[in-house]
């Protein structure tokens, strides 16, 4: 079998079963086979596969087809421009996220060394390319989850800042020993009862996707947490979920009624990243 008959065949599966994107998907699952770029897939597009590879690349779809997430199969997935190593113990980083990254990176110009803390940092995607992008910046990094910490630790080796980025493992807020600048997070806010329509439940930790009954428990809790472990004149980004904005902001006003709260929308017109700045 052929490159070729090979993807058009896996395209044909994956769209019966409506698995979406099928043909960027088959084409990413059949790259990490045959260890190659796209550019050398399509100009050797004829070439015969051996049996190993065709039994492997069989495999990989089947993988697909029940479910499981292309970056726990190949291991991998891109977040910022970065290739960042995953497995079944991190949440899989959302584009969407990069915005709370893009958020962090702007705000953080008004201060010369800021220290900036990640709440939930799983594969460590937010704290790497906040400090590839932040040179000056220190960076701790928290999760209540050692596994996750370690493949966090992974990513760090692999991008070459291990020396910039601080691992604590401890609830929220809890471990850092010192008040932050800009206190960044994207804690679990799938509503508990949403679970079973998240594409993904089954394979990535539950403890990275329930925020319980409003979505909002771990958000809160983060809250009332956050006066003790922010700098004067600090920030606040949070991550949120359709529909939660005006609950989020109304439970910062209640806490911080003299602090600036805006709420950024993504791309796509959905209000994704809250920020909260103290005043002076």
């Amino acid at each position: 079998m052929t490159r070729r008959q090979a993807l058009s065949r896996a395209r044909e599966l994956l769209v019966a079963n409506n698995i979406e994107s099928a043909s960027l998907e088959a084409e990413l699952l059949l790259r990490h086979i045959l260890r190659i770029d796209r550019t050398l897939l399509y100009t050797e597009f004829d070439r015969e596969l051996t049996p190993q590879q065709e039994e492997s690349y069989r495999q990989c779809i089947e993988r697909r087809l029940k479910g499981e997430p292309s970056a726990y199969i190949t291991g991998h997935r891109e977040f910022f421009g970065l290739d960042f190593l995953v497995d079944n113990n991190v949440l899989i980083p959302r584009p969407e996220t990069e915005l709370l990254v893009e958020q962090a990176i702007t705000r953080s110009r008004k201060y010369s060394a800021p220290l900036i803390a990640d709440i939930g940092t799983g594969c460590g995607a937010i704290a790497i390319s906040l400090a590839l992008s932040l040179p000056d910046a220190h960076i701790d990094a928290v999760d209540i989850s050692e596994a996750a910490v370690a493949v966090a630790k992974r990513n760090c080796r692999k991008h070459s800042v291990q020396n910039r980025v601080r691992f604590l493992i401890g609830n929220m807020l809890e471990p850092l020993s010192e008040p932050a600048d800009i206190i960044v997070t994207n804690l679990p806010y799938v509503r508990t009862a949403d679970l079973p329509r998240v594409n993904t439940i089954g394979f990535e930790p539950p403890l990275a996707l329930d925020g319980g009954i409003d979505g909002l428990d771990m958000i809160r809790r983060l809250c009332f947490q956050v006066r003790e472990k922010i700098k004067p004149l600090g920030c606040l980004l949070m991550e949120i979920g359709m529909g939660q904005s005006e609950a989020v902001t109304n439970l910062l006003r209640s806490i911080f009624p003299s602090a600036y709260i805006e709420v950024i929308t993504d791309l796509s017109g959905i209000k994704r990243v809250v920020c909260l700045t103290l005043p002076r």
